[in-house]
């Protein structure tokens, strides 16, 4: 559901030598290498062509903006932002359009969005650069690692998971992200109070996002009706996304806030 359609002459590559990185000062291939264990990933990274401007943002803004996830520290977000804004992790982000968007019209919330898409993550940079948008940060990784190993407990003011993979096929559907475990990592990084907002317009995927996240201890539904909420003002529409619904597609907003707890779990 994300834009992907860029009007740019796909950027012509050059001869590098075995093992030279693809962008010298940008994202890594594989930040995280095999320093944790391998397990079954809810994303599969997407090999596309680098635009001249996606590639130029990359080399230039990445040693600014951009993060790896590695594993192997701890982020002090107020530290990352040069602010003490509260921040939200967008898991996910396509092309950034709506990042772009969502960032510009809230300037007191930061963003660390995340990503493998390398096109995506350059043309992020190069909309944050732009629109003149200091309150995003852009991630290149697994989300897995970055909440388990990088983020400190209670550090997030809220978690966006927009149109992640459905992984339709009944073998994959270990692969979603949208898991009890996942909830309970997520829980673990997300003040009291913060927002879980996912969104999906493929309905099996939506009914058992509502169901996992109902019976999860540590989440409440904003509707009273323990049902789907209405898509927020907050969350762009986007122009696939108004495709996809004068196609009849049915996008589902699911919004359920962090609950205190008088324990505090542990993350897995």
């Amino acid at each position: 559901m994300s834009e992907r359609q860029n009007t740019e002459e796909p950027r012509r590559p050059h001869p590098r030598a075995k093992g030279e990185p693809r962008f010298p000062d940008g994202p890594r291939p594989d930040p995280a290498g095999s320093h944790f264990e391998r397990r079954i990933r809810s994303f599969q990274p997407r090999r596309s062509r680098v635009t001249q401007g996606q590639a130029d943002a990359l080399q230039r803004l990445w040693p600014k903006w951009g993060l790896d996830i590695d594993g192997q520290r701890k982020i002090d977000l107020a530290e990352l932002f040069g602010n003490d804004k509260p921040v939200v992790l967008e898991i996910g982000f396509g092309m950034g359009e709506a990042t772009a968007r969502m960032a510009a019209d809230d300037p007191d919330t930061n963003i660390l969005a995340i990503d493998v898409h390398t096109p995506g993550q350059g043309n992020l940079l190069n909309l944050a650069d732009q629109k003149g948008l200091s309150n995003i940060r852009v991630g290149n990784g697994d989300a897995i690692i970055l909440l388990r190993e990088m983020l400190q407990p209670d550090s997030l003011s809220g978690l966006r998971v927009y149109f992640p993979d459905p992984w339709p096929k009944k073998r994959h559907h270990k692969r979603r992200l949208i898991q009890p475990d996942f909830l309970t990592l997520a829980a673990s990084r997300l003040r009291p109070g913060a927002l879980l907002h996912c969104a999906t317009d493929w309905e099996p995927y939506a009914e058992v996002m509502l169901e996992v996240l109902t019976a999860h201890p540590d989440f409440e539904n904003t509707r009273p009706d323990g049902g789907y909420a209405p898509r927020p003002d907050f969350r762009p529409l986007t122009r696939f996304e108004g495709q996809g619904l004068d196609k009849g597609h049915v996008v589902h907003d699911l919004l359920f806030l962090r609950v205190p707890s008088s324990t505090t779990r542990s993350a897995t």
